[in-house]
């Protein structure tokens, strides 16, 4: 297409003056470049148009629809993927004050939601305050704010995703009875003191409630694998926020309790039973509301994580393997080493799922998909030497609470990693595509959220509440 042509196509349309100084930006950074003709410009300049039109249409602001569009073609063209890094200022102007160009009524909706979440926000913050008001102290009772922490917050988070996503009654019923039965089976048992079953609670009934939130956040879709890929998406990209809102707070609240020192005045036990809760409480529904507002710009955190911690975590695999291998010494199946290398376990997984809703399911296999392979592989084989330890542990000393539940999760993790490195080497070998491997994930999702479920309501009758 030449330059007059391309001009009179586009000149028919209305132009809007902010998205065209964008594009005369991008258009000048790209042509300041050698080895870049006037052709070239013109046909990158013709597909961007494209995608702007295509966003706009969906309903996107102008301003928006070009930052994508420019995300987009930086995943083809290396010269838009270095202006989408130098304008990424941009992004966070967006997030915080909006763009006085946008439509009024995109303007009022984002205002709206944005006040919508710190209400929710500041609603959480007093609820997990609310125990307080009836003489549970958060040293004395820490058993009950553990169980209770996910029941008194993530309902919040799931009504948040209601509000906005407006799933069916039957979903929100449902969504609302299995938080009730959280609540109960969190407060029924008898419970006192320090147990392992209160403390296994505690650490699992979050977990199952956090996968409810999912289906809040699908809107009821939740069979859509798609929409299950979204939700791991934004749990990867929550917790991001949450450590980020988390570290600024302790800086904030560390200078605050200095200030005050400064003066005569002690408000550490204010700041750790009071401020502190609330603001943790807060932060859920603040850091789902920044993973909200982004995913309408750029997405470019997953990538950039996981390239740097998977080559991380196969590397302390391997290292593990080779020197347990080269030392002679076997696993030592105590409950703090069954812990640690559980959560590494976990971490994998992790990666694997980030990695899967970062990735081009259309692109073909690179190198990065065959160190995912070694990583899965490292892990299986850690994760059999956990179980033979763990297997001849039980039968020396016979089940117990931890014992029994560290066994099934690495069950679970065992079929879960198996199927994923066996999916993985037949996409790396052109035998099935990469949407199998998404697939699989993303259906194995509620197993997780079964075992939590047995290890909250089971275990604690089943092990006699010990």
């Amino acid at each position: 297409m030449t330059e007059q042509e391309h001009e009179h196509e586009y000149g028919e349309r209305t132009p809007d003056p902010g998205l065209e100084e964008q594009i005369a930006a991008w258009r000048g950074f790209v042509q300041r470049r050698r080895g870049v003709a006037t052709t070239d410009v013109v046909e990158l300049e013709d597909h961007l148009r494209d995608q702007v039109a295509d966003l706009e249409a969906t309903g996107l602001a102008a301003d928006e629809a070009f930052l994508v569009a420019v995300k987009r073609l930086g995943n083809l063209d290396e010269l838009s993927r270095e202006f989408a890094r130098e304008h990424s200022d941009r992004l966070w102007k967006q997030l915080v004050l909006g763009n006085a160009d946008d439509d009024a009524a995109n303007n009022r909706a984002g205002r709206t939601d944005l006040w919508v979440a710190l209400g929710i926000a500041v609603a959480a913050g007093l609820a997990i305050l609310a125990p307080r008001l009836f003489g549970l102290d958060l040293e004395e009772d820490g058993g009950f704010f553990a169980r209770n922490v996910a029941v008194l917050v993530l309902p919040f988070l799931a009504g948040w995703f209601a509000w906005r996503r407006r799933p069916g009654a039957g979903t929100i019923a449902v969504i609302a009875g299995i938080f009730v039965l959280g609540a109960v089976f969190a407060n029924v048992y008898p419970f006192g003191g320090y147990h392992h079953t209160e403390a296994l609670a505690a650490i699992h009934l979050p977990v199952l409630l956090w996968l409810v939130v999912g289906v809040a956040y699908t809107g009821g879709d939740w069979r859509s694998a798609p929409r299950r890929m979204d939700f791991l998406r934004f749990t990867g990209e929550w917790a991001i926020y949450y450590a980020l809102i988390a570290l600024g707070g302790g800086v904030l609240l560390g200078l605050t309790l200095g200030a005050f020192s400064a003066i005569g005045l002690d408000a550490e036990r204010v700041a750790i039973e009071w401020i502190l809760p609330a603001g943790a409480a807060g932060a859920v529904i603040v850091a789902a509301w920044l993973v909200e507002a982004k995913q309408a710009v750029i997405e470019n955190m997953a990538p950039v994580l996981t390239k740097v911690f998977t080559p991380l975590t196969t590397l302390l695999l391997l290292t593990f393997l080779a020197a347990m291998v080269l030392t002679g010494n076997p696993i030592d199946a105590n409950r703090d080493f069954l812990i640690l290398f559980d959560l590494v376990l976990v971490l994998t997984l992790a990666l694997l799922l980030y990695s899967i809703s970062a990735r081009d399911p259309f692109a073909p296999p690179g190198l990065f998909d065959r160190l995912q392979l070694v990583l899965l592989v490292s892990a299986l084989v850690v994760d059999l030497l956990m179980l033979t330890a763990m297997v001849g542990r039980i039968s020396e000393f016979g089940f117990s609470p931890n014992k029994t539940a560290a066994l099934g999760l690495n069950l679970i993790l065992l079929a879960n990693l198996s199927w994923a490195a066996w999916l993985q080497l037949g996409f790396l070998r052109g035998r099935r595509p990469f949407a199998v491997l998404e697939q699989w994930q993303t259906a194995y999702l509620p197993v997780y959220a079964a075992w939590a479920a047995v290890v909250v309501v089971a275990f604690p009758p089943v092990f006699d509440f010990a």
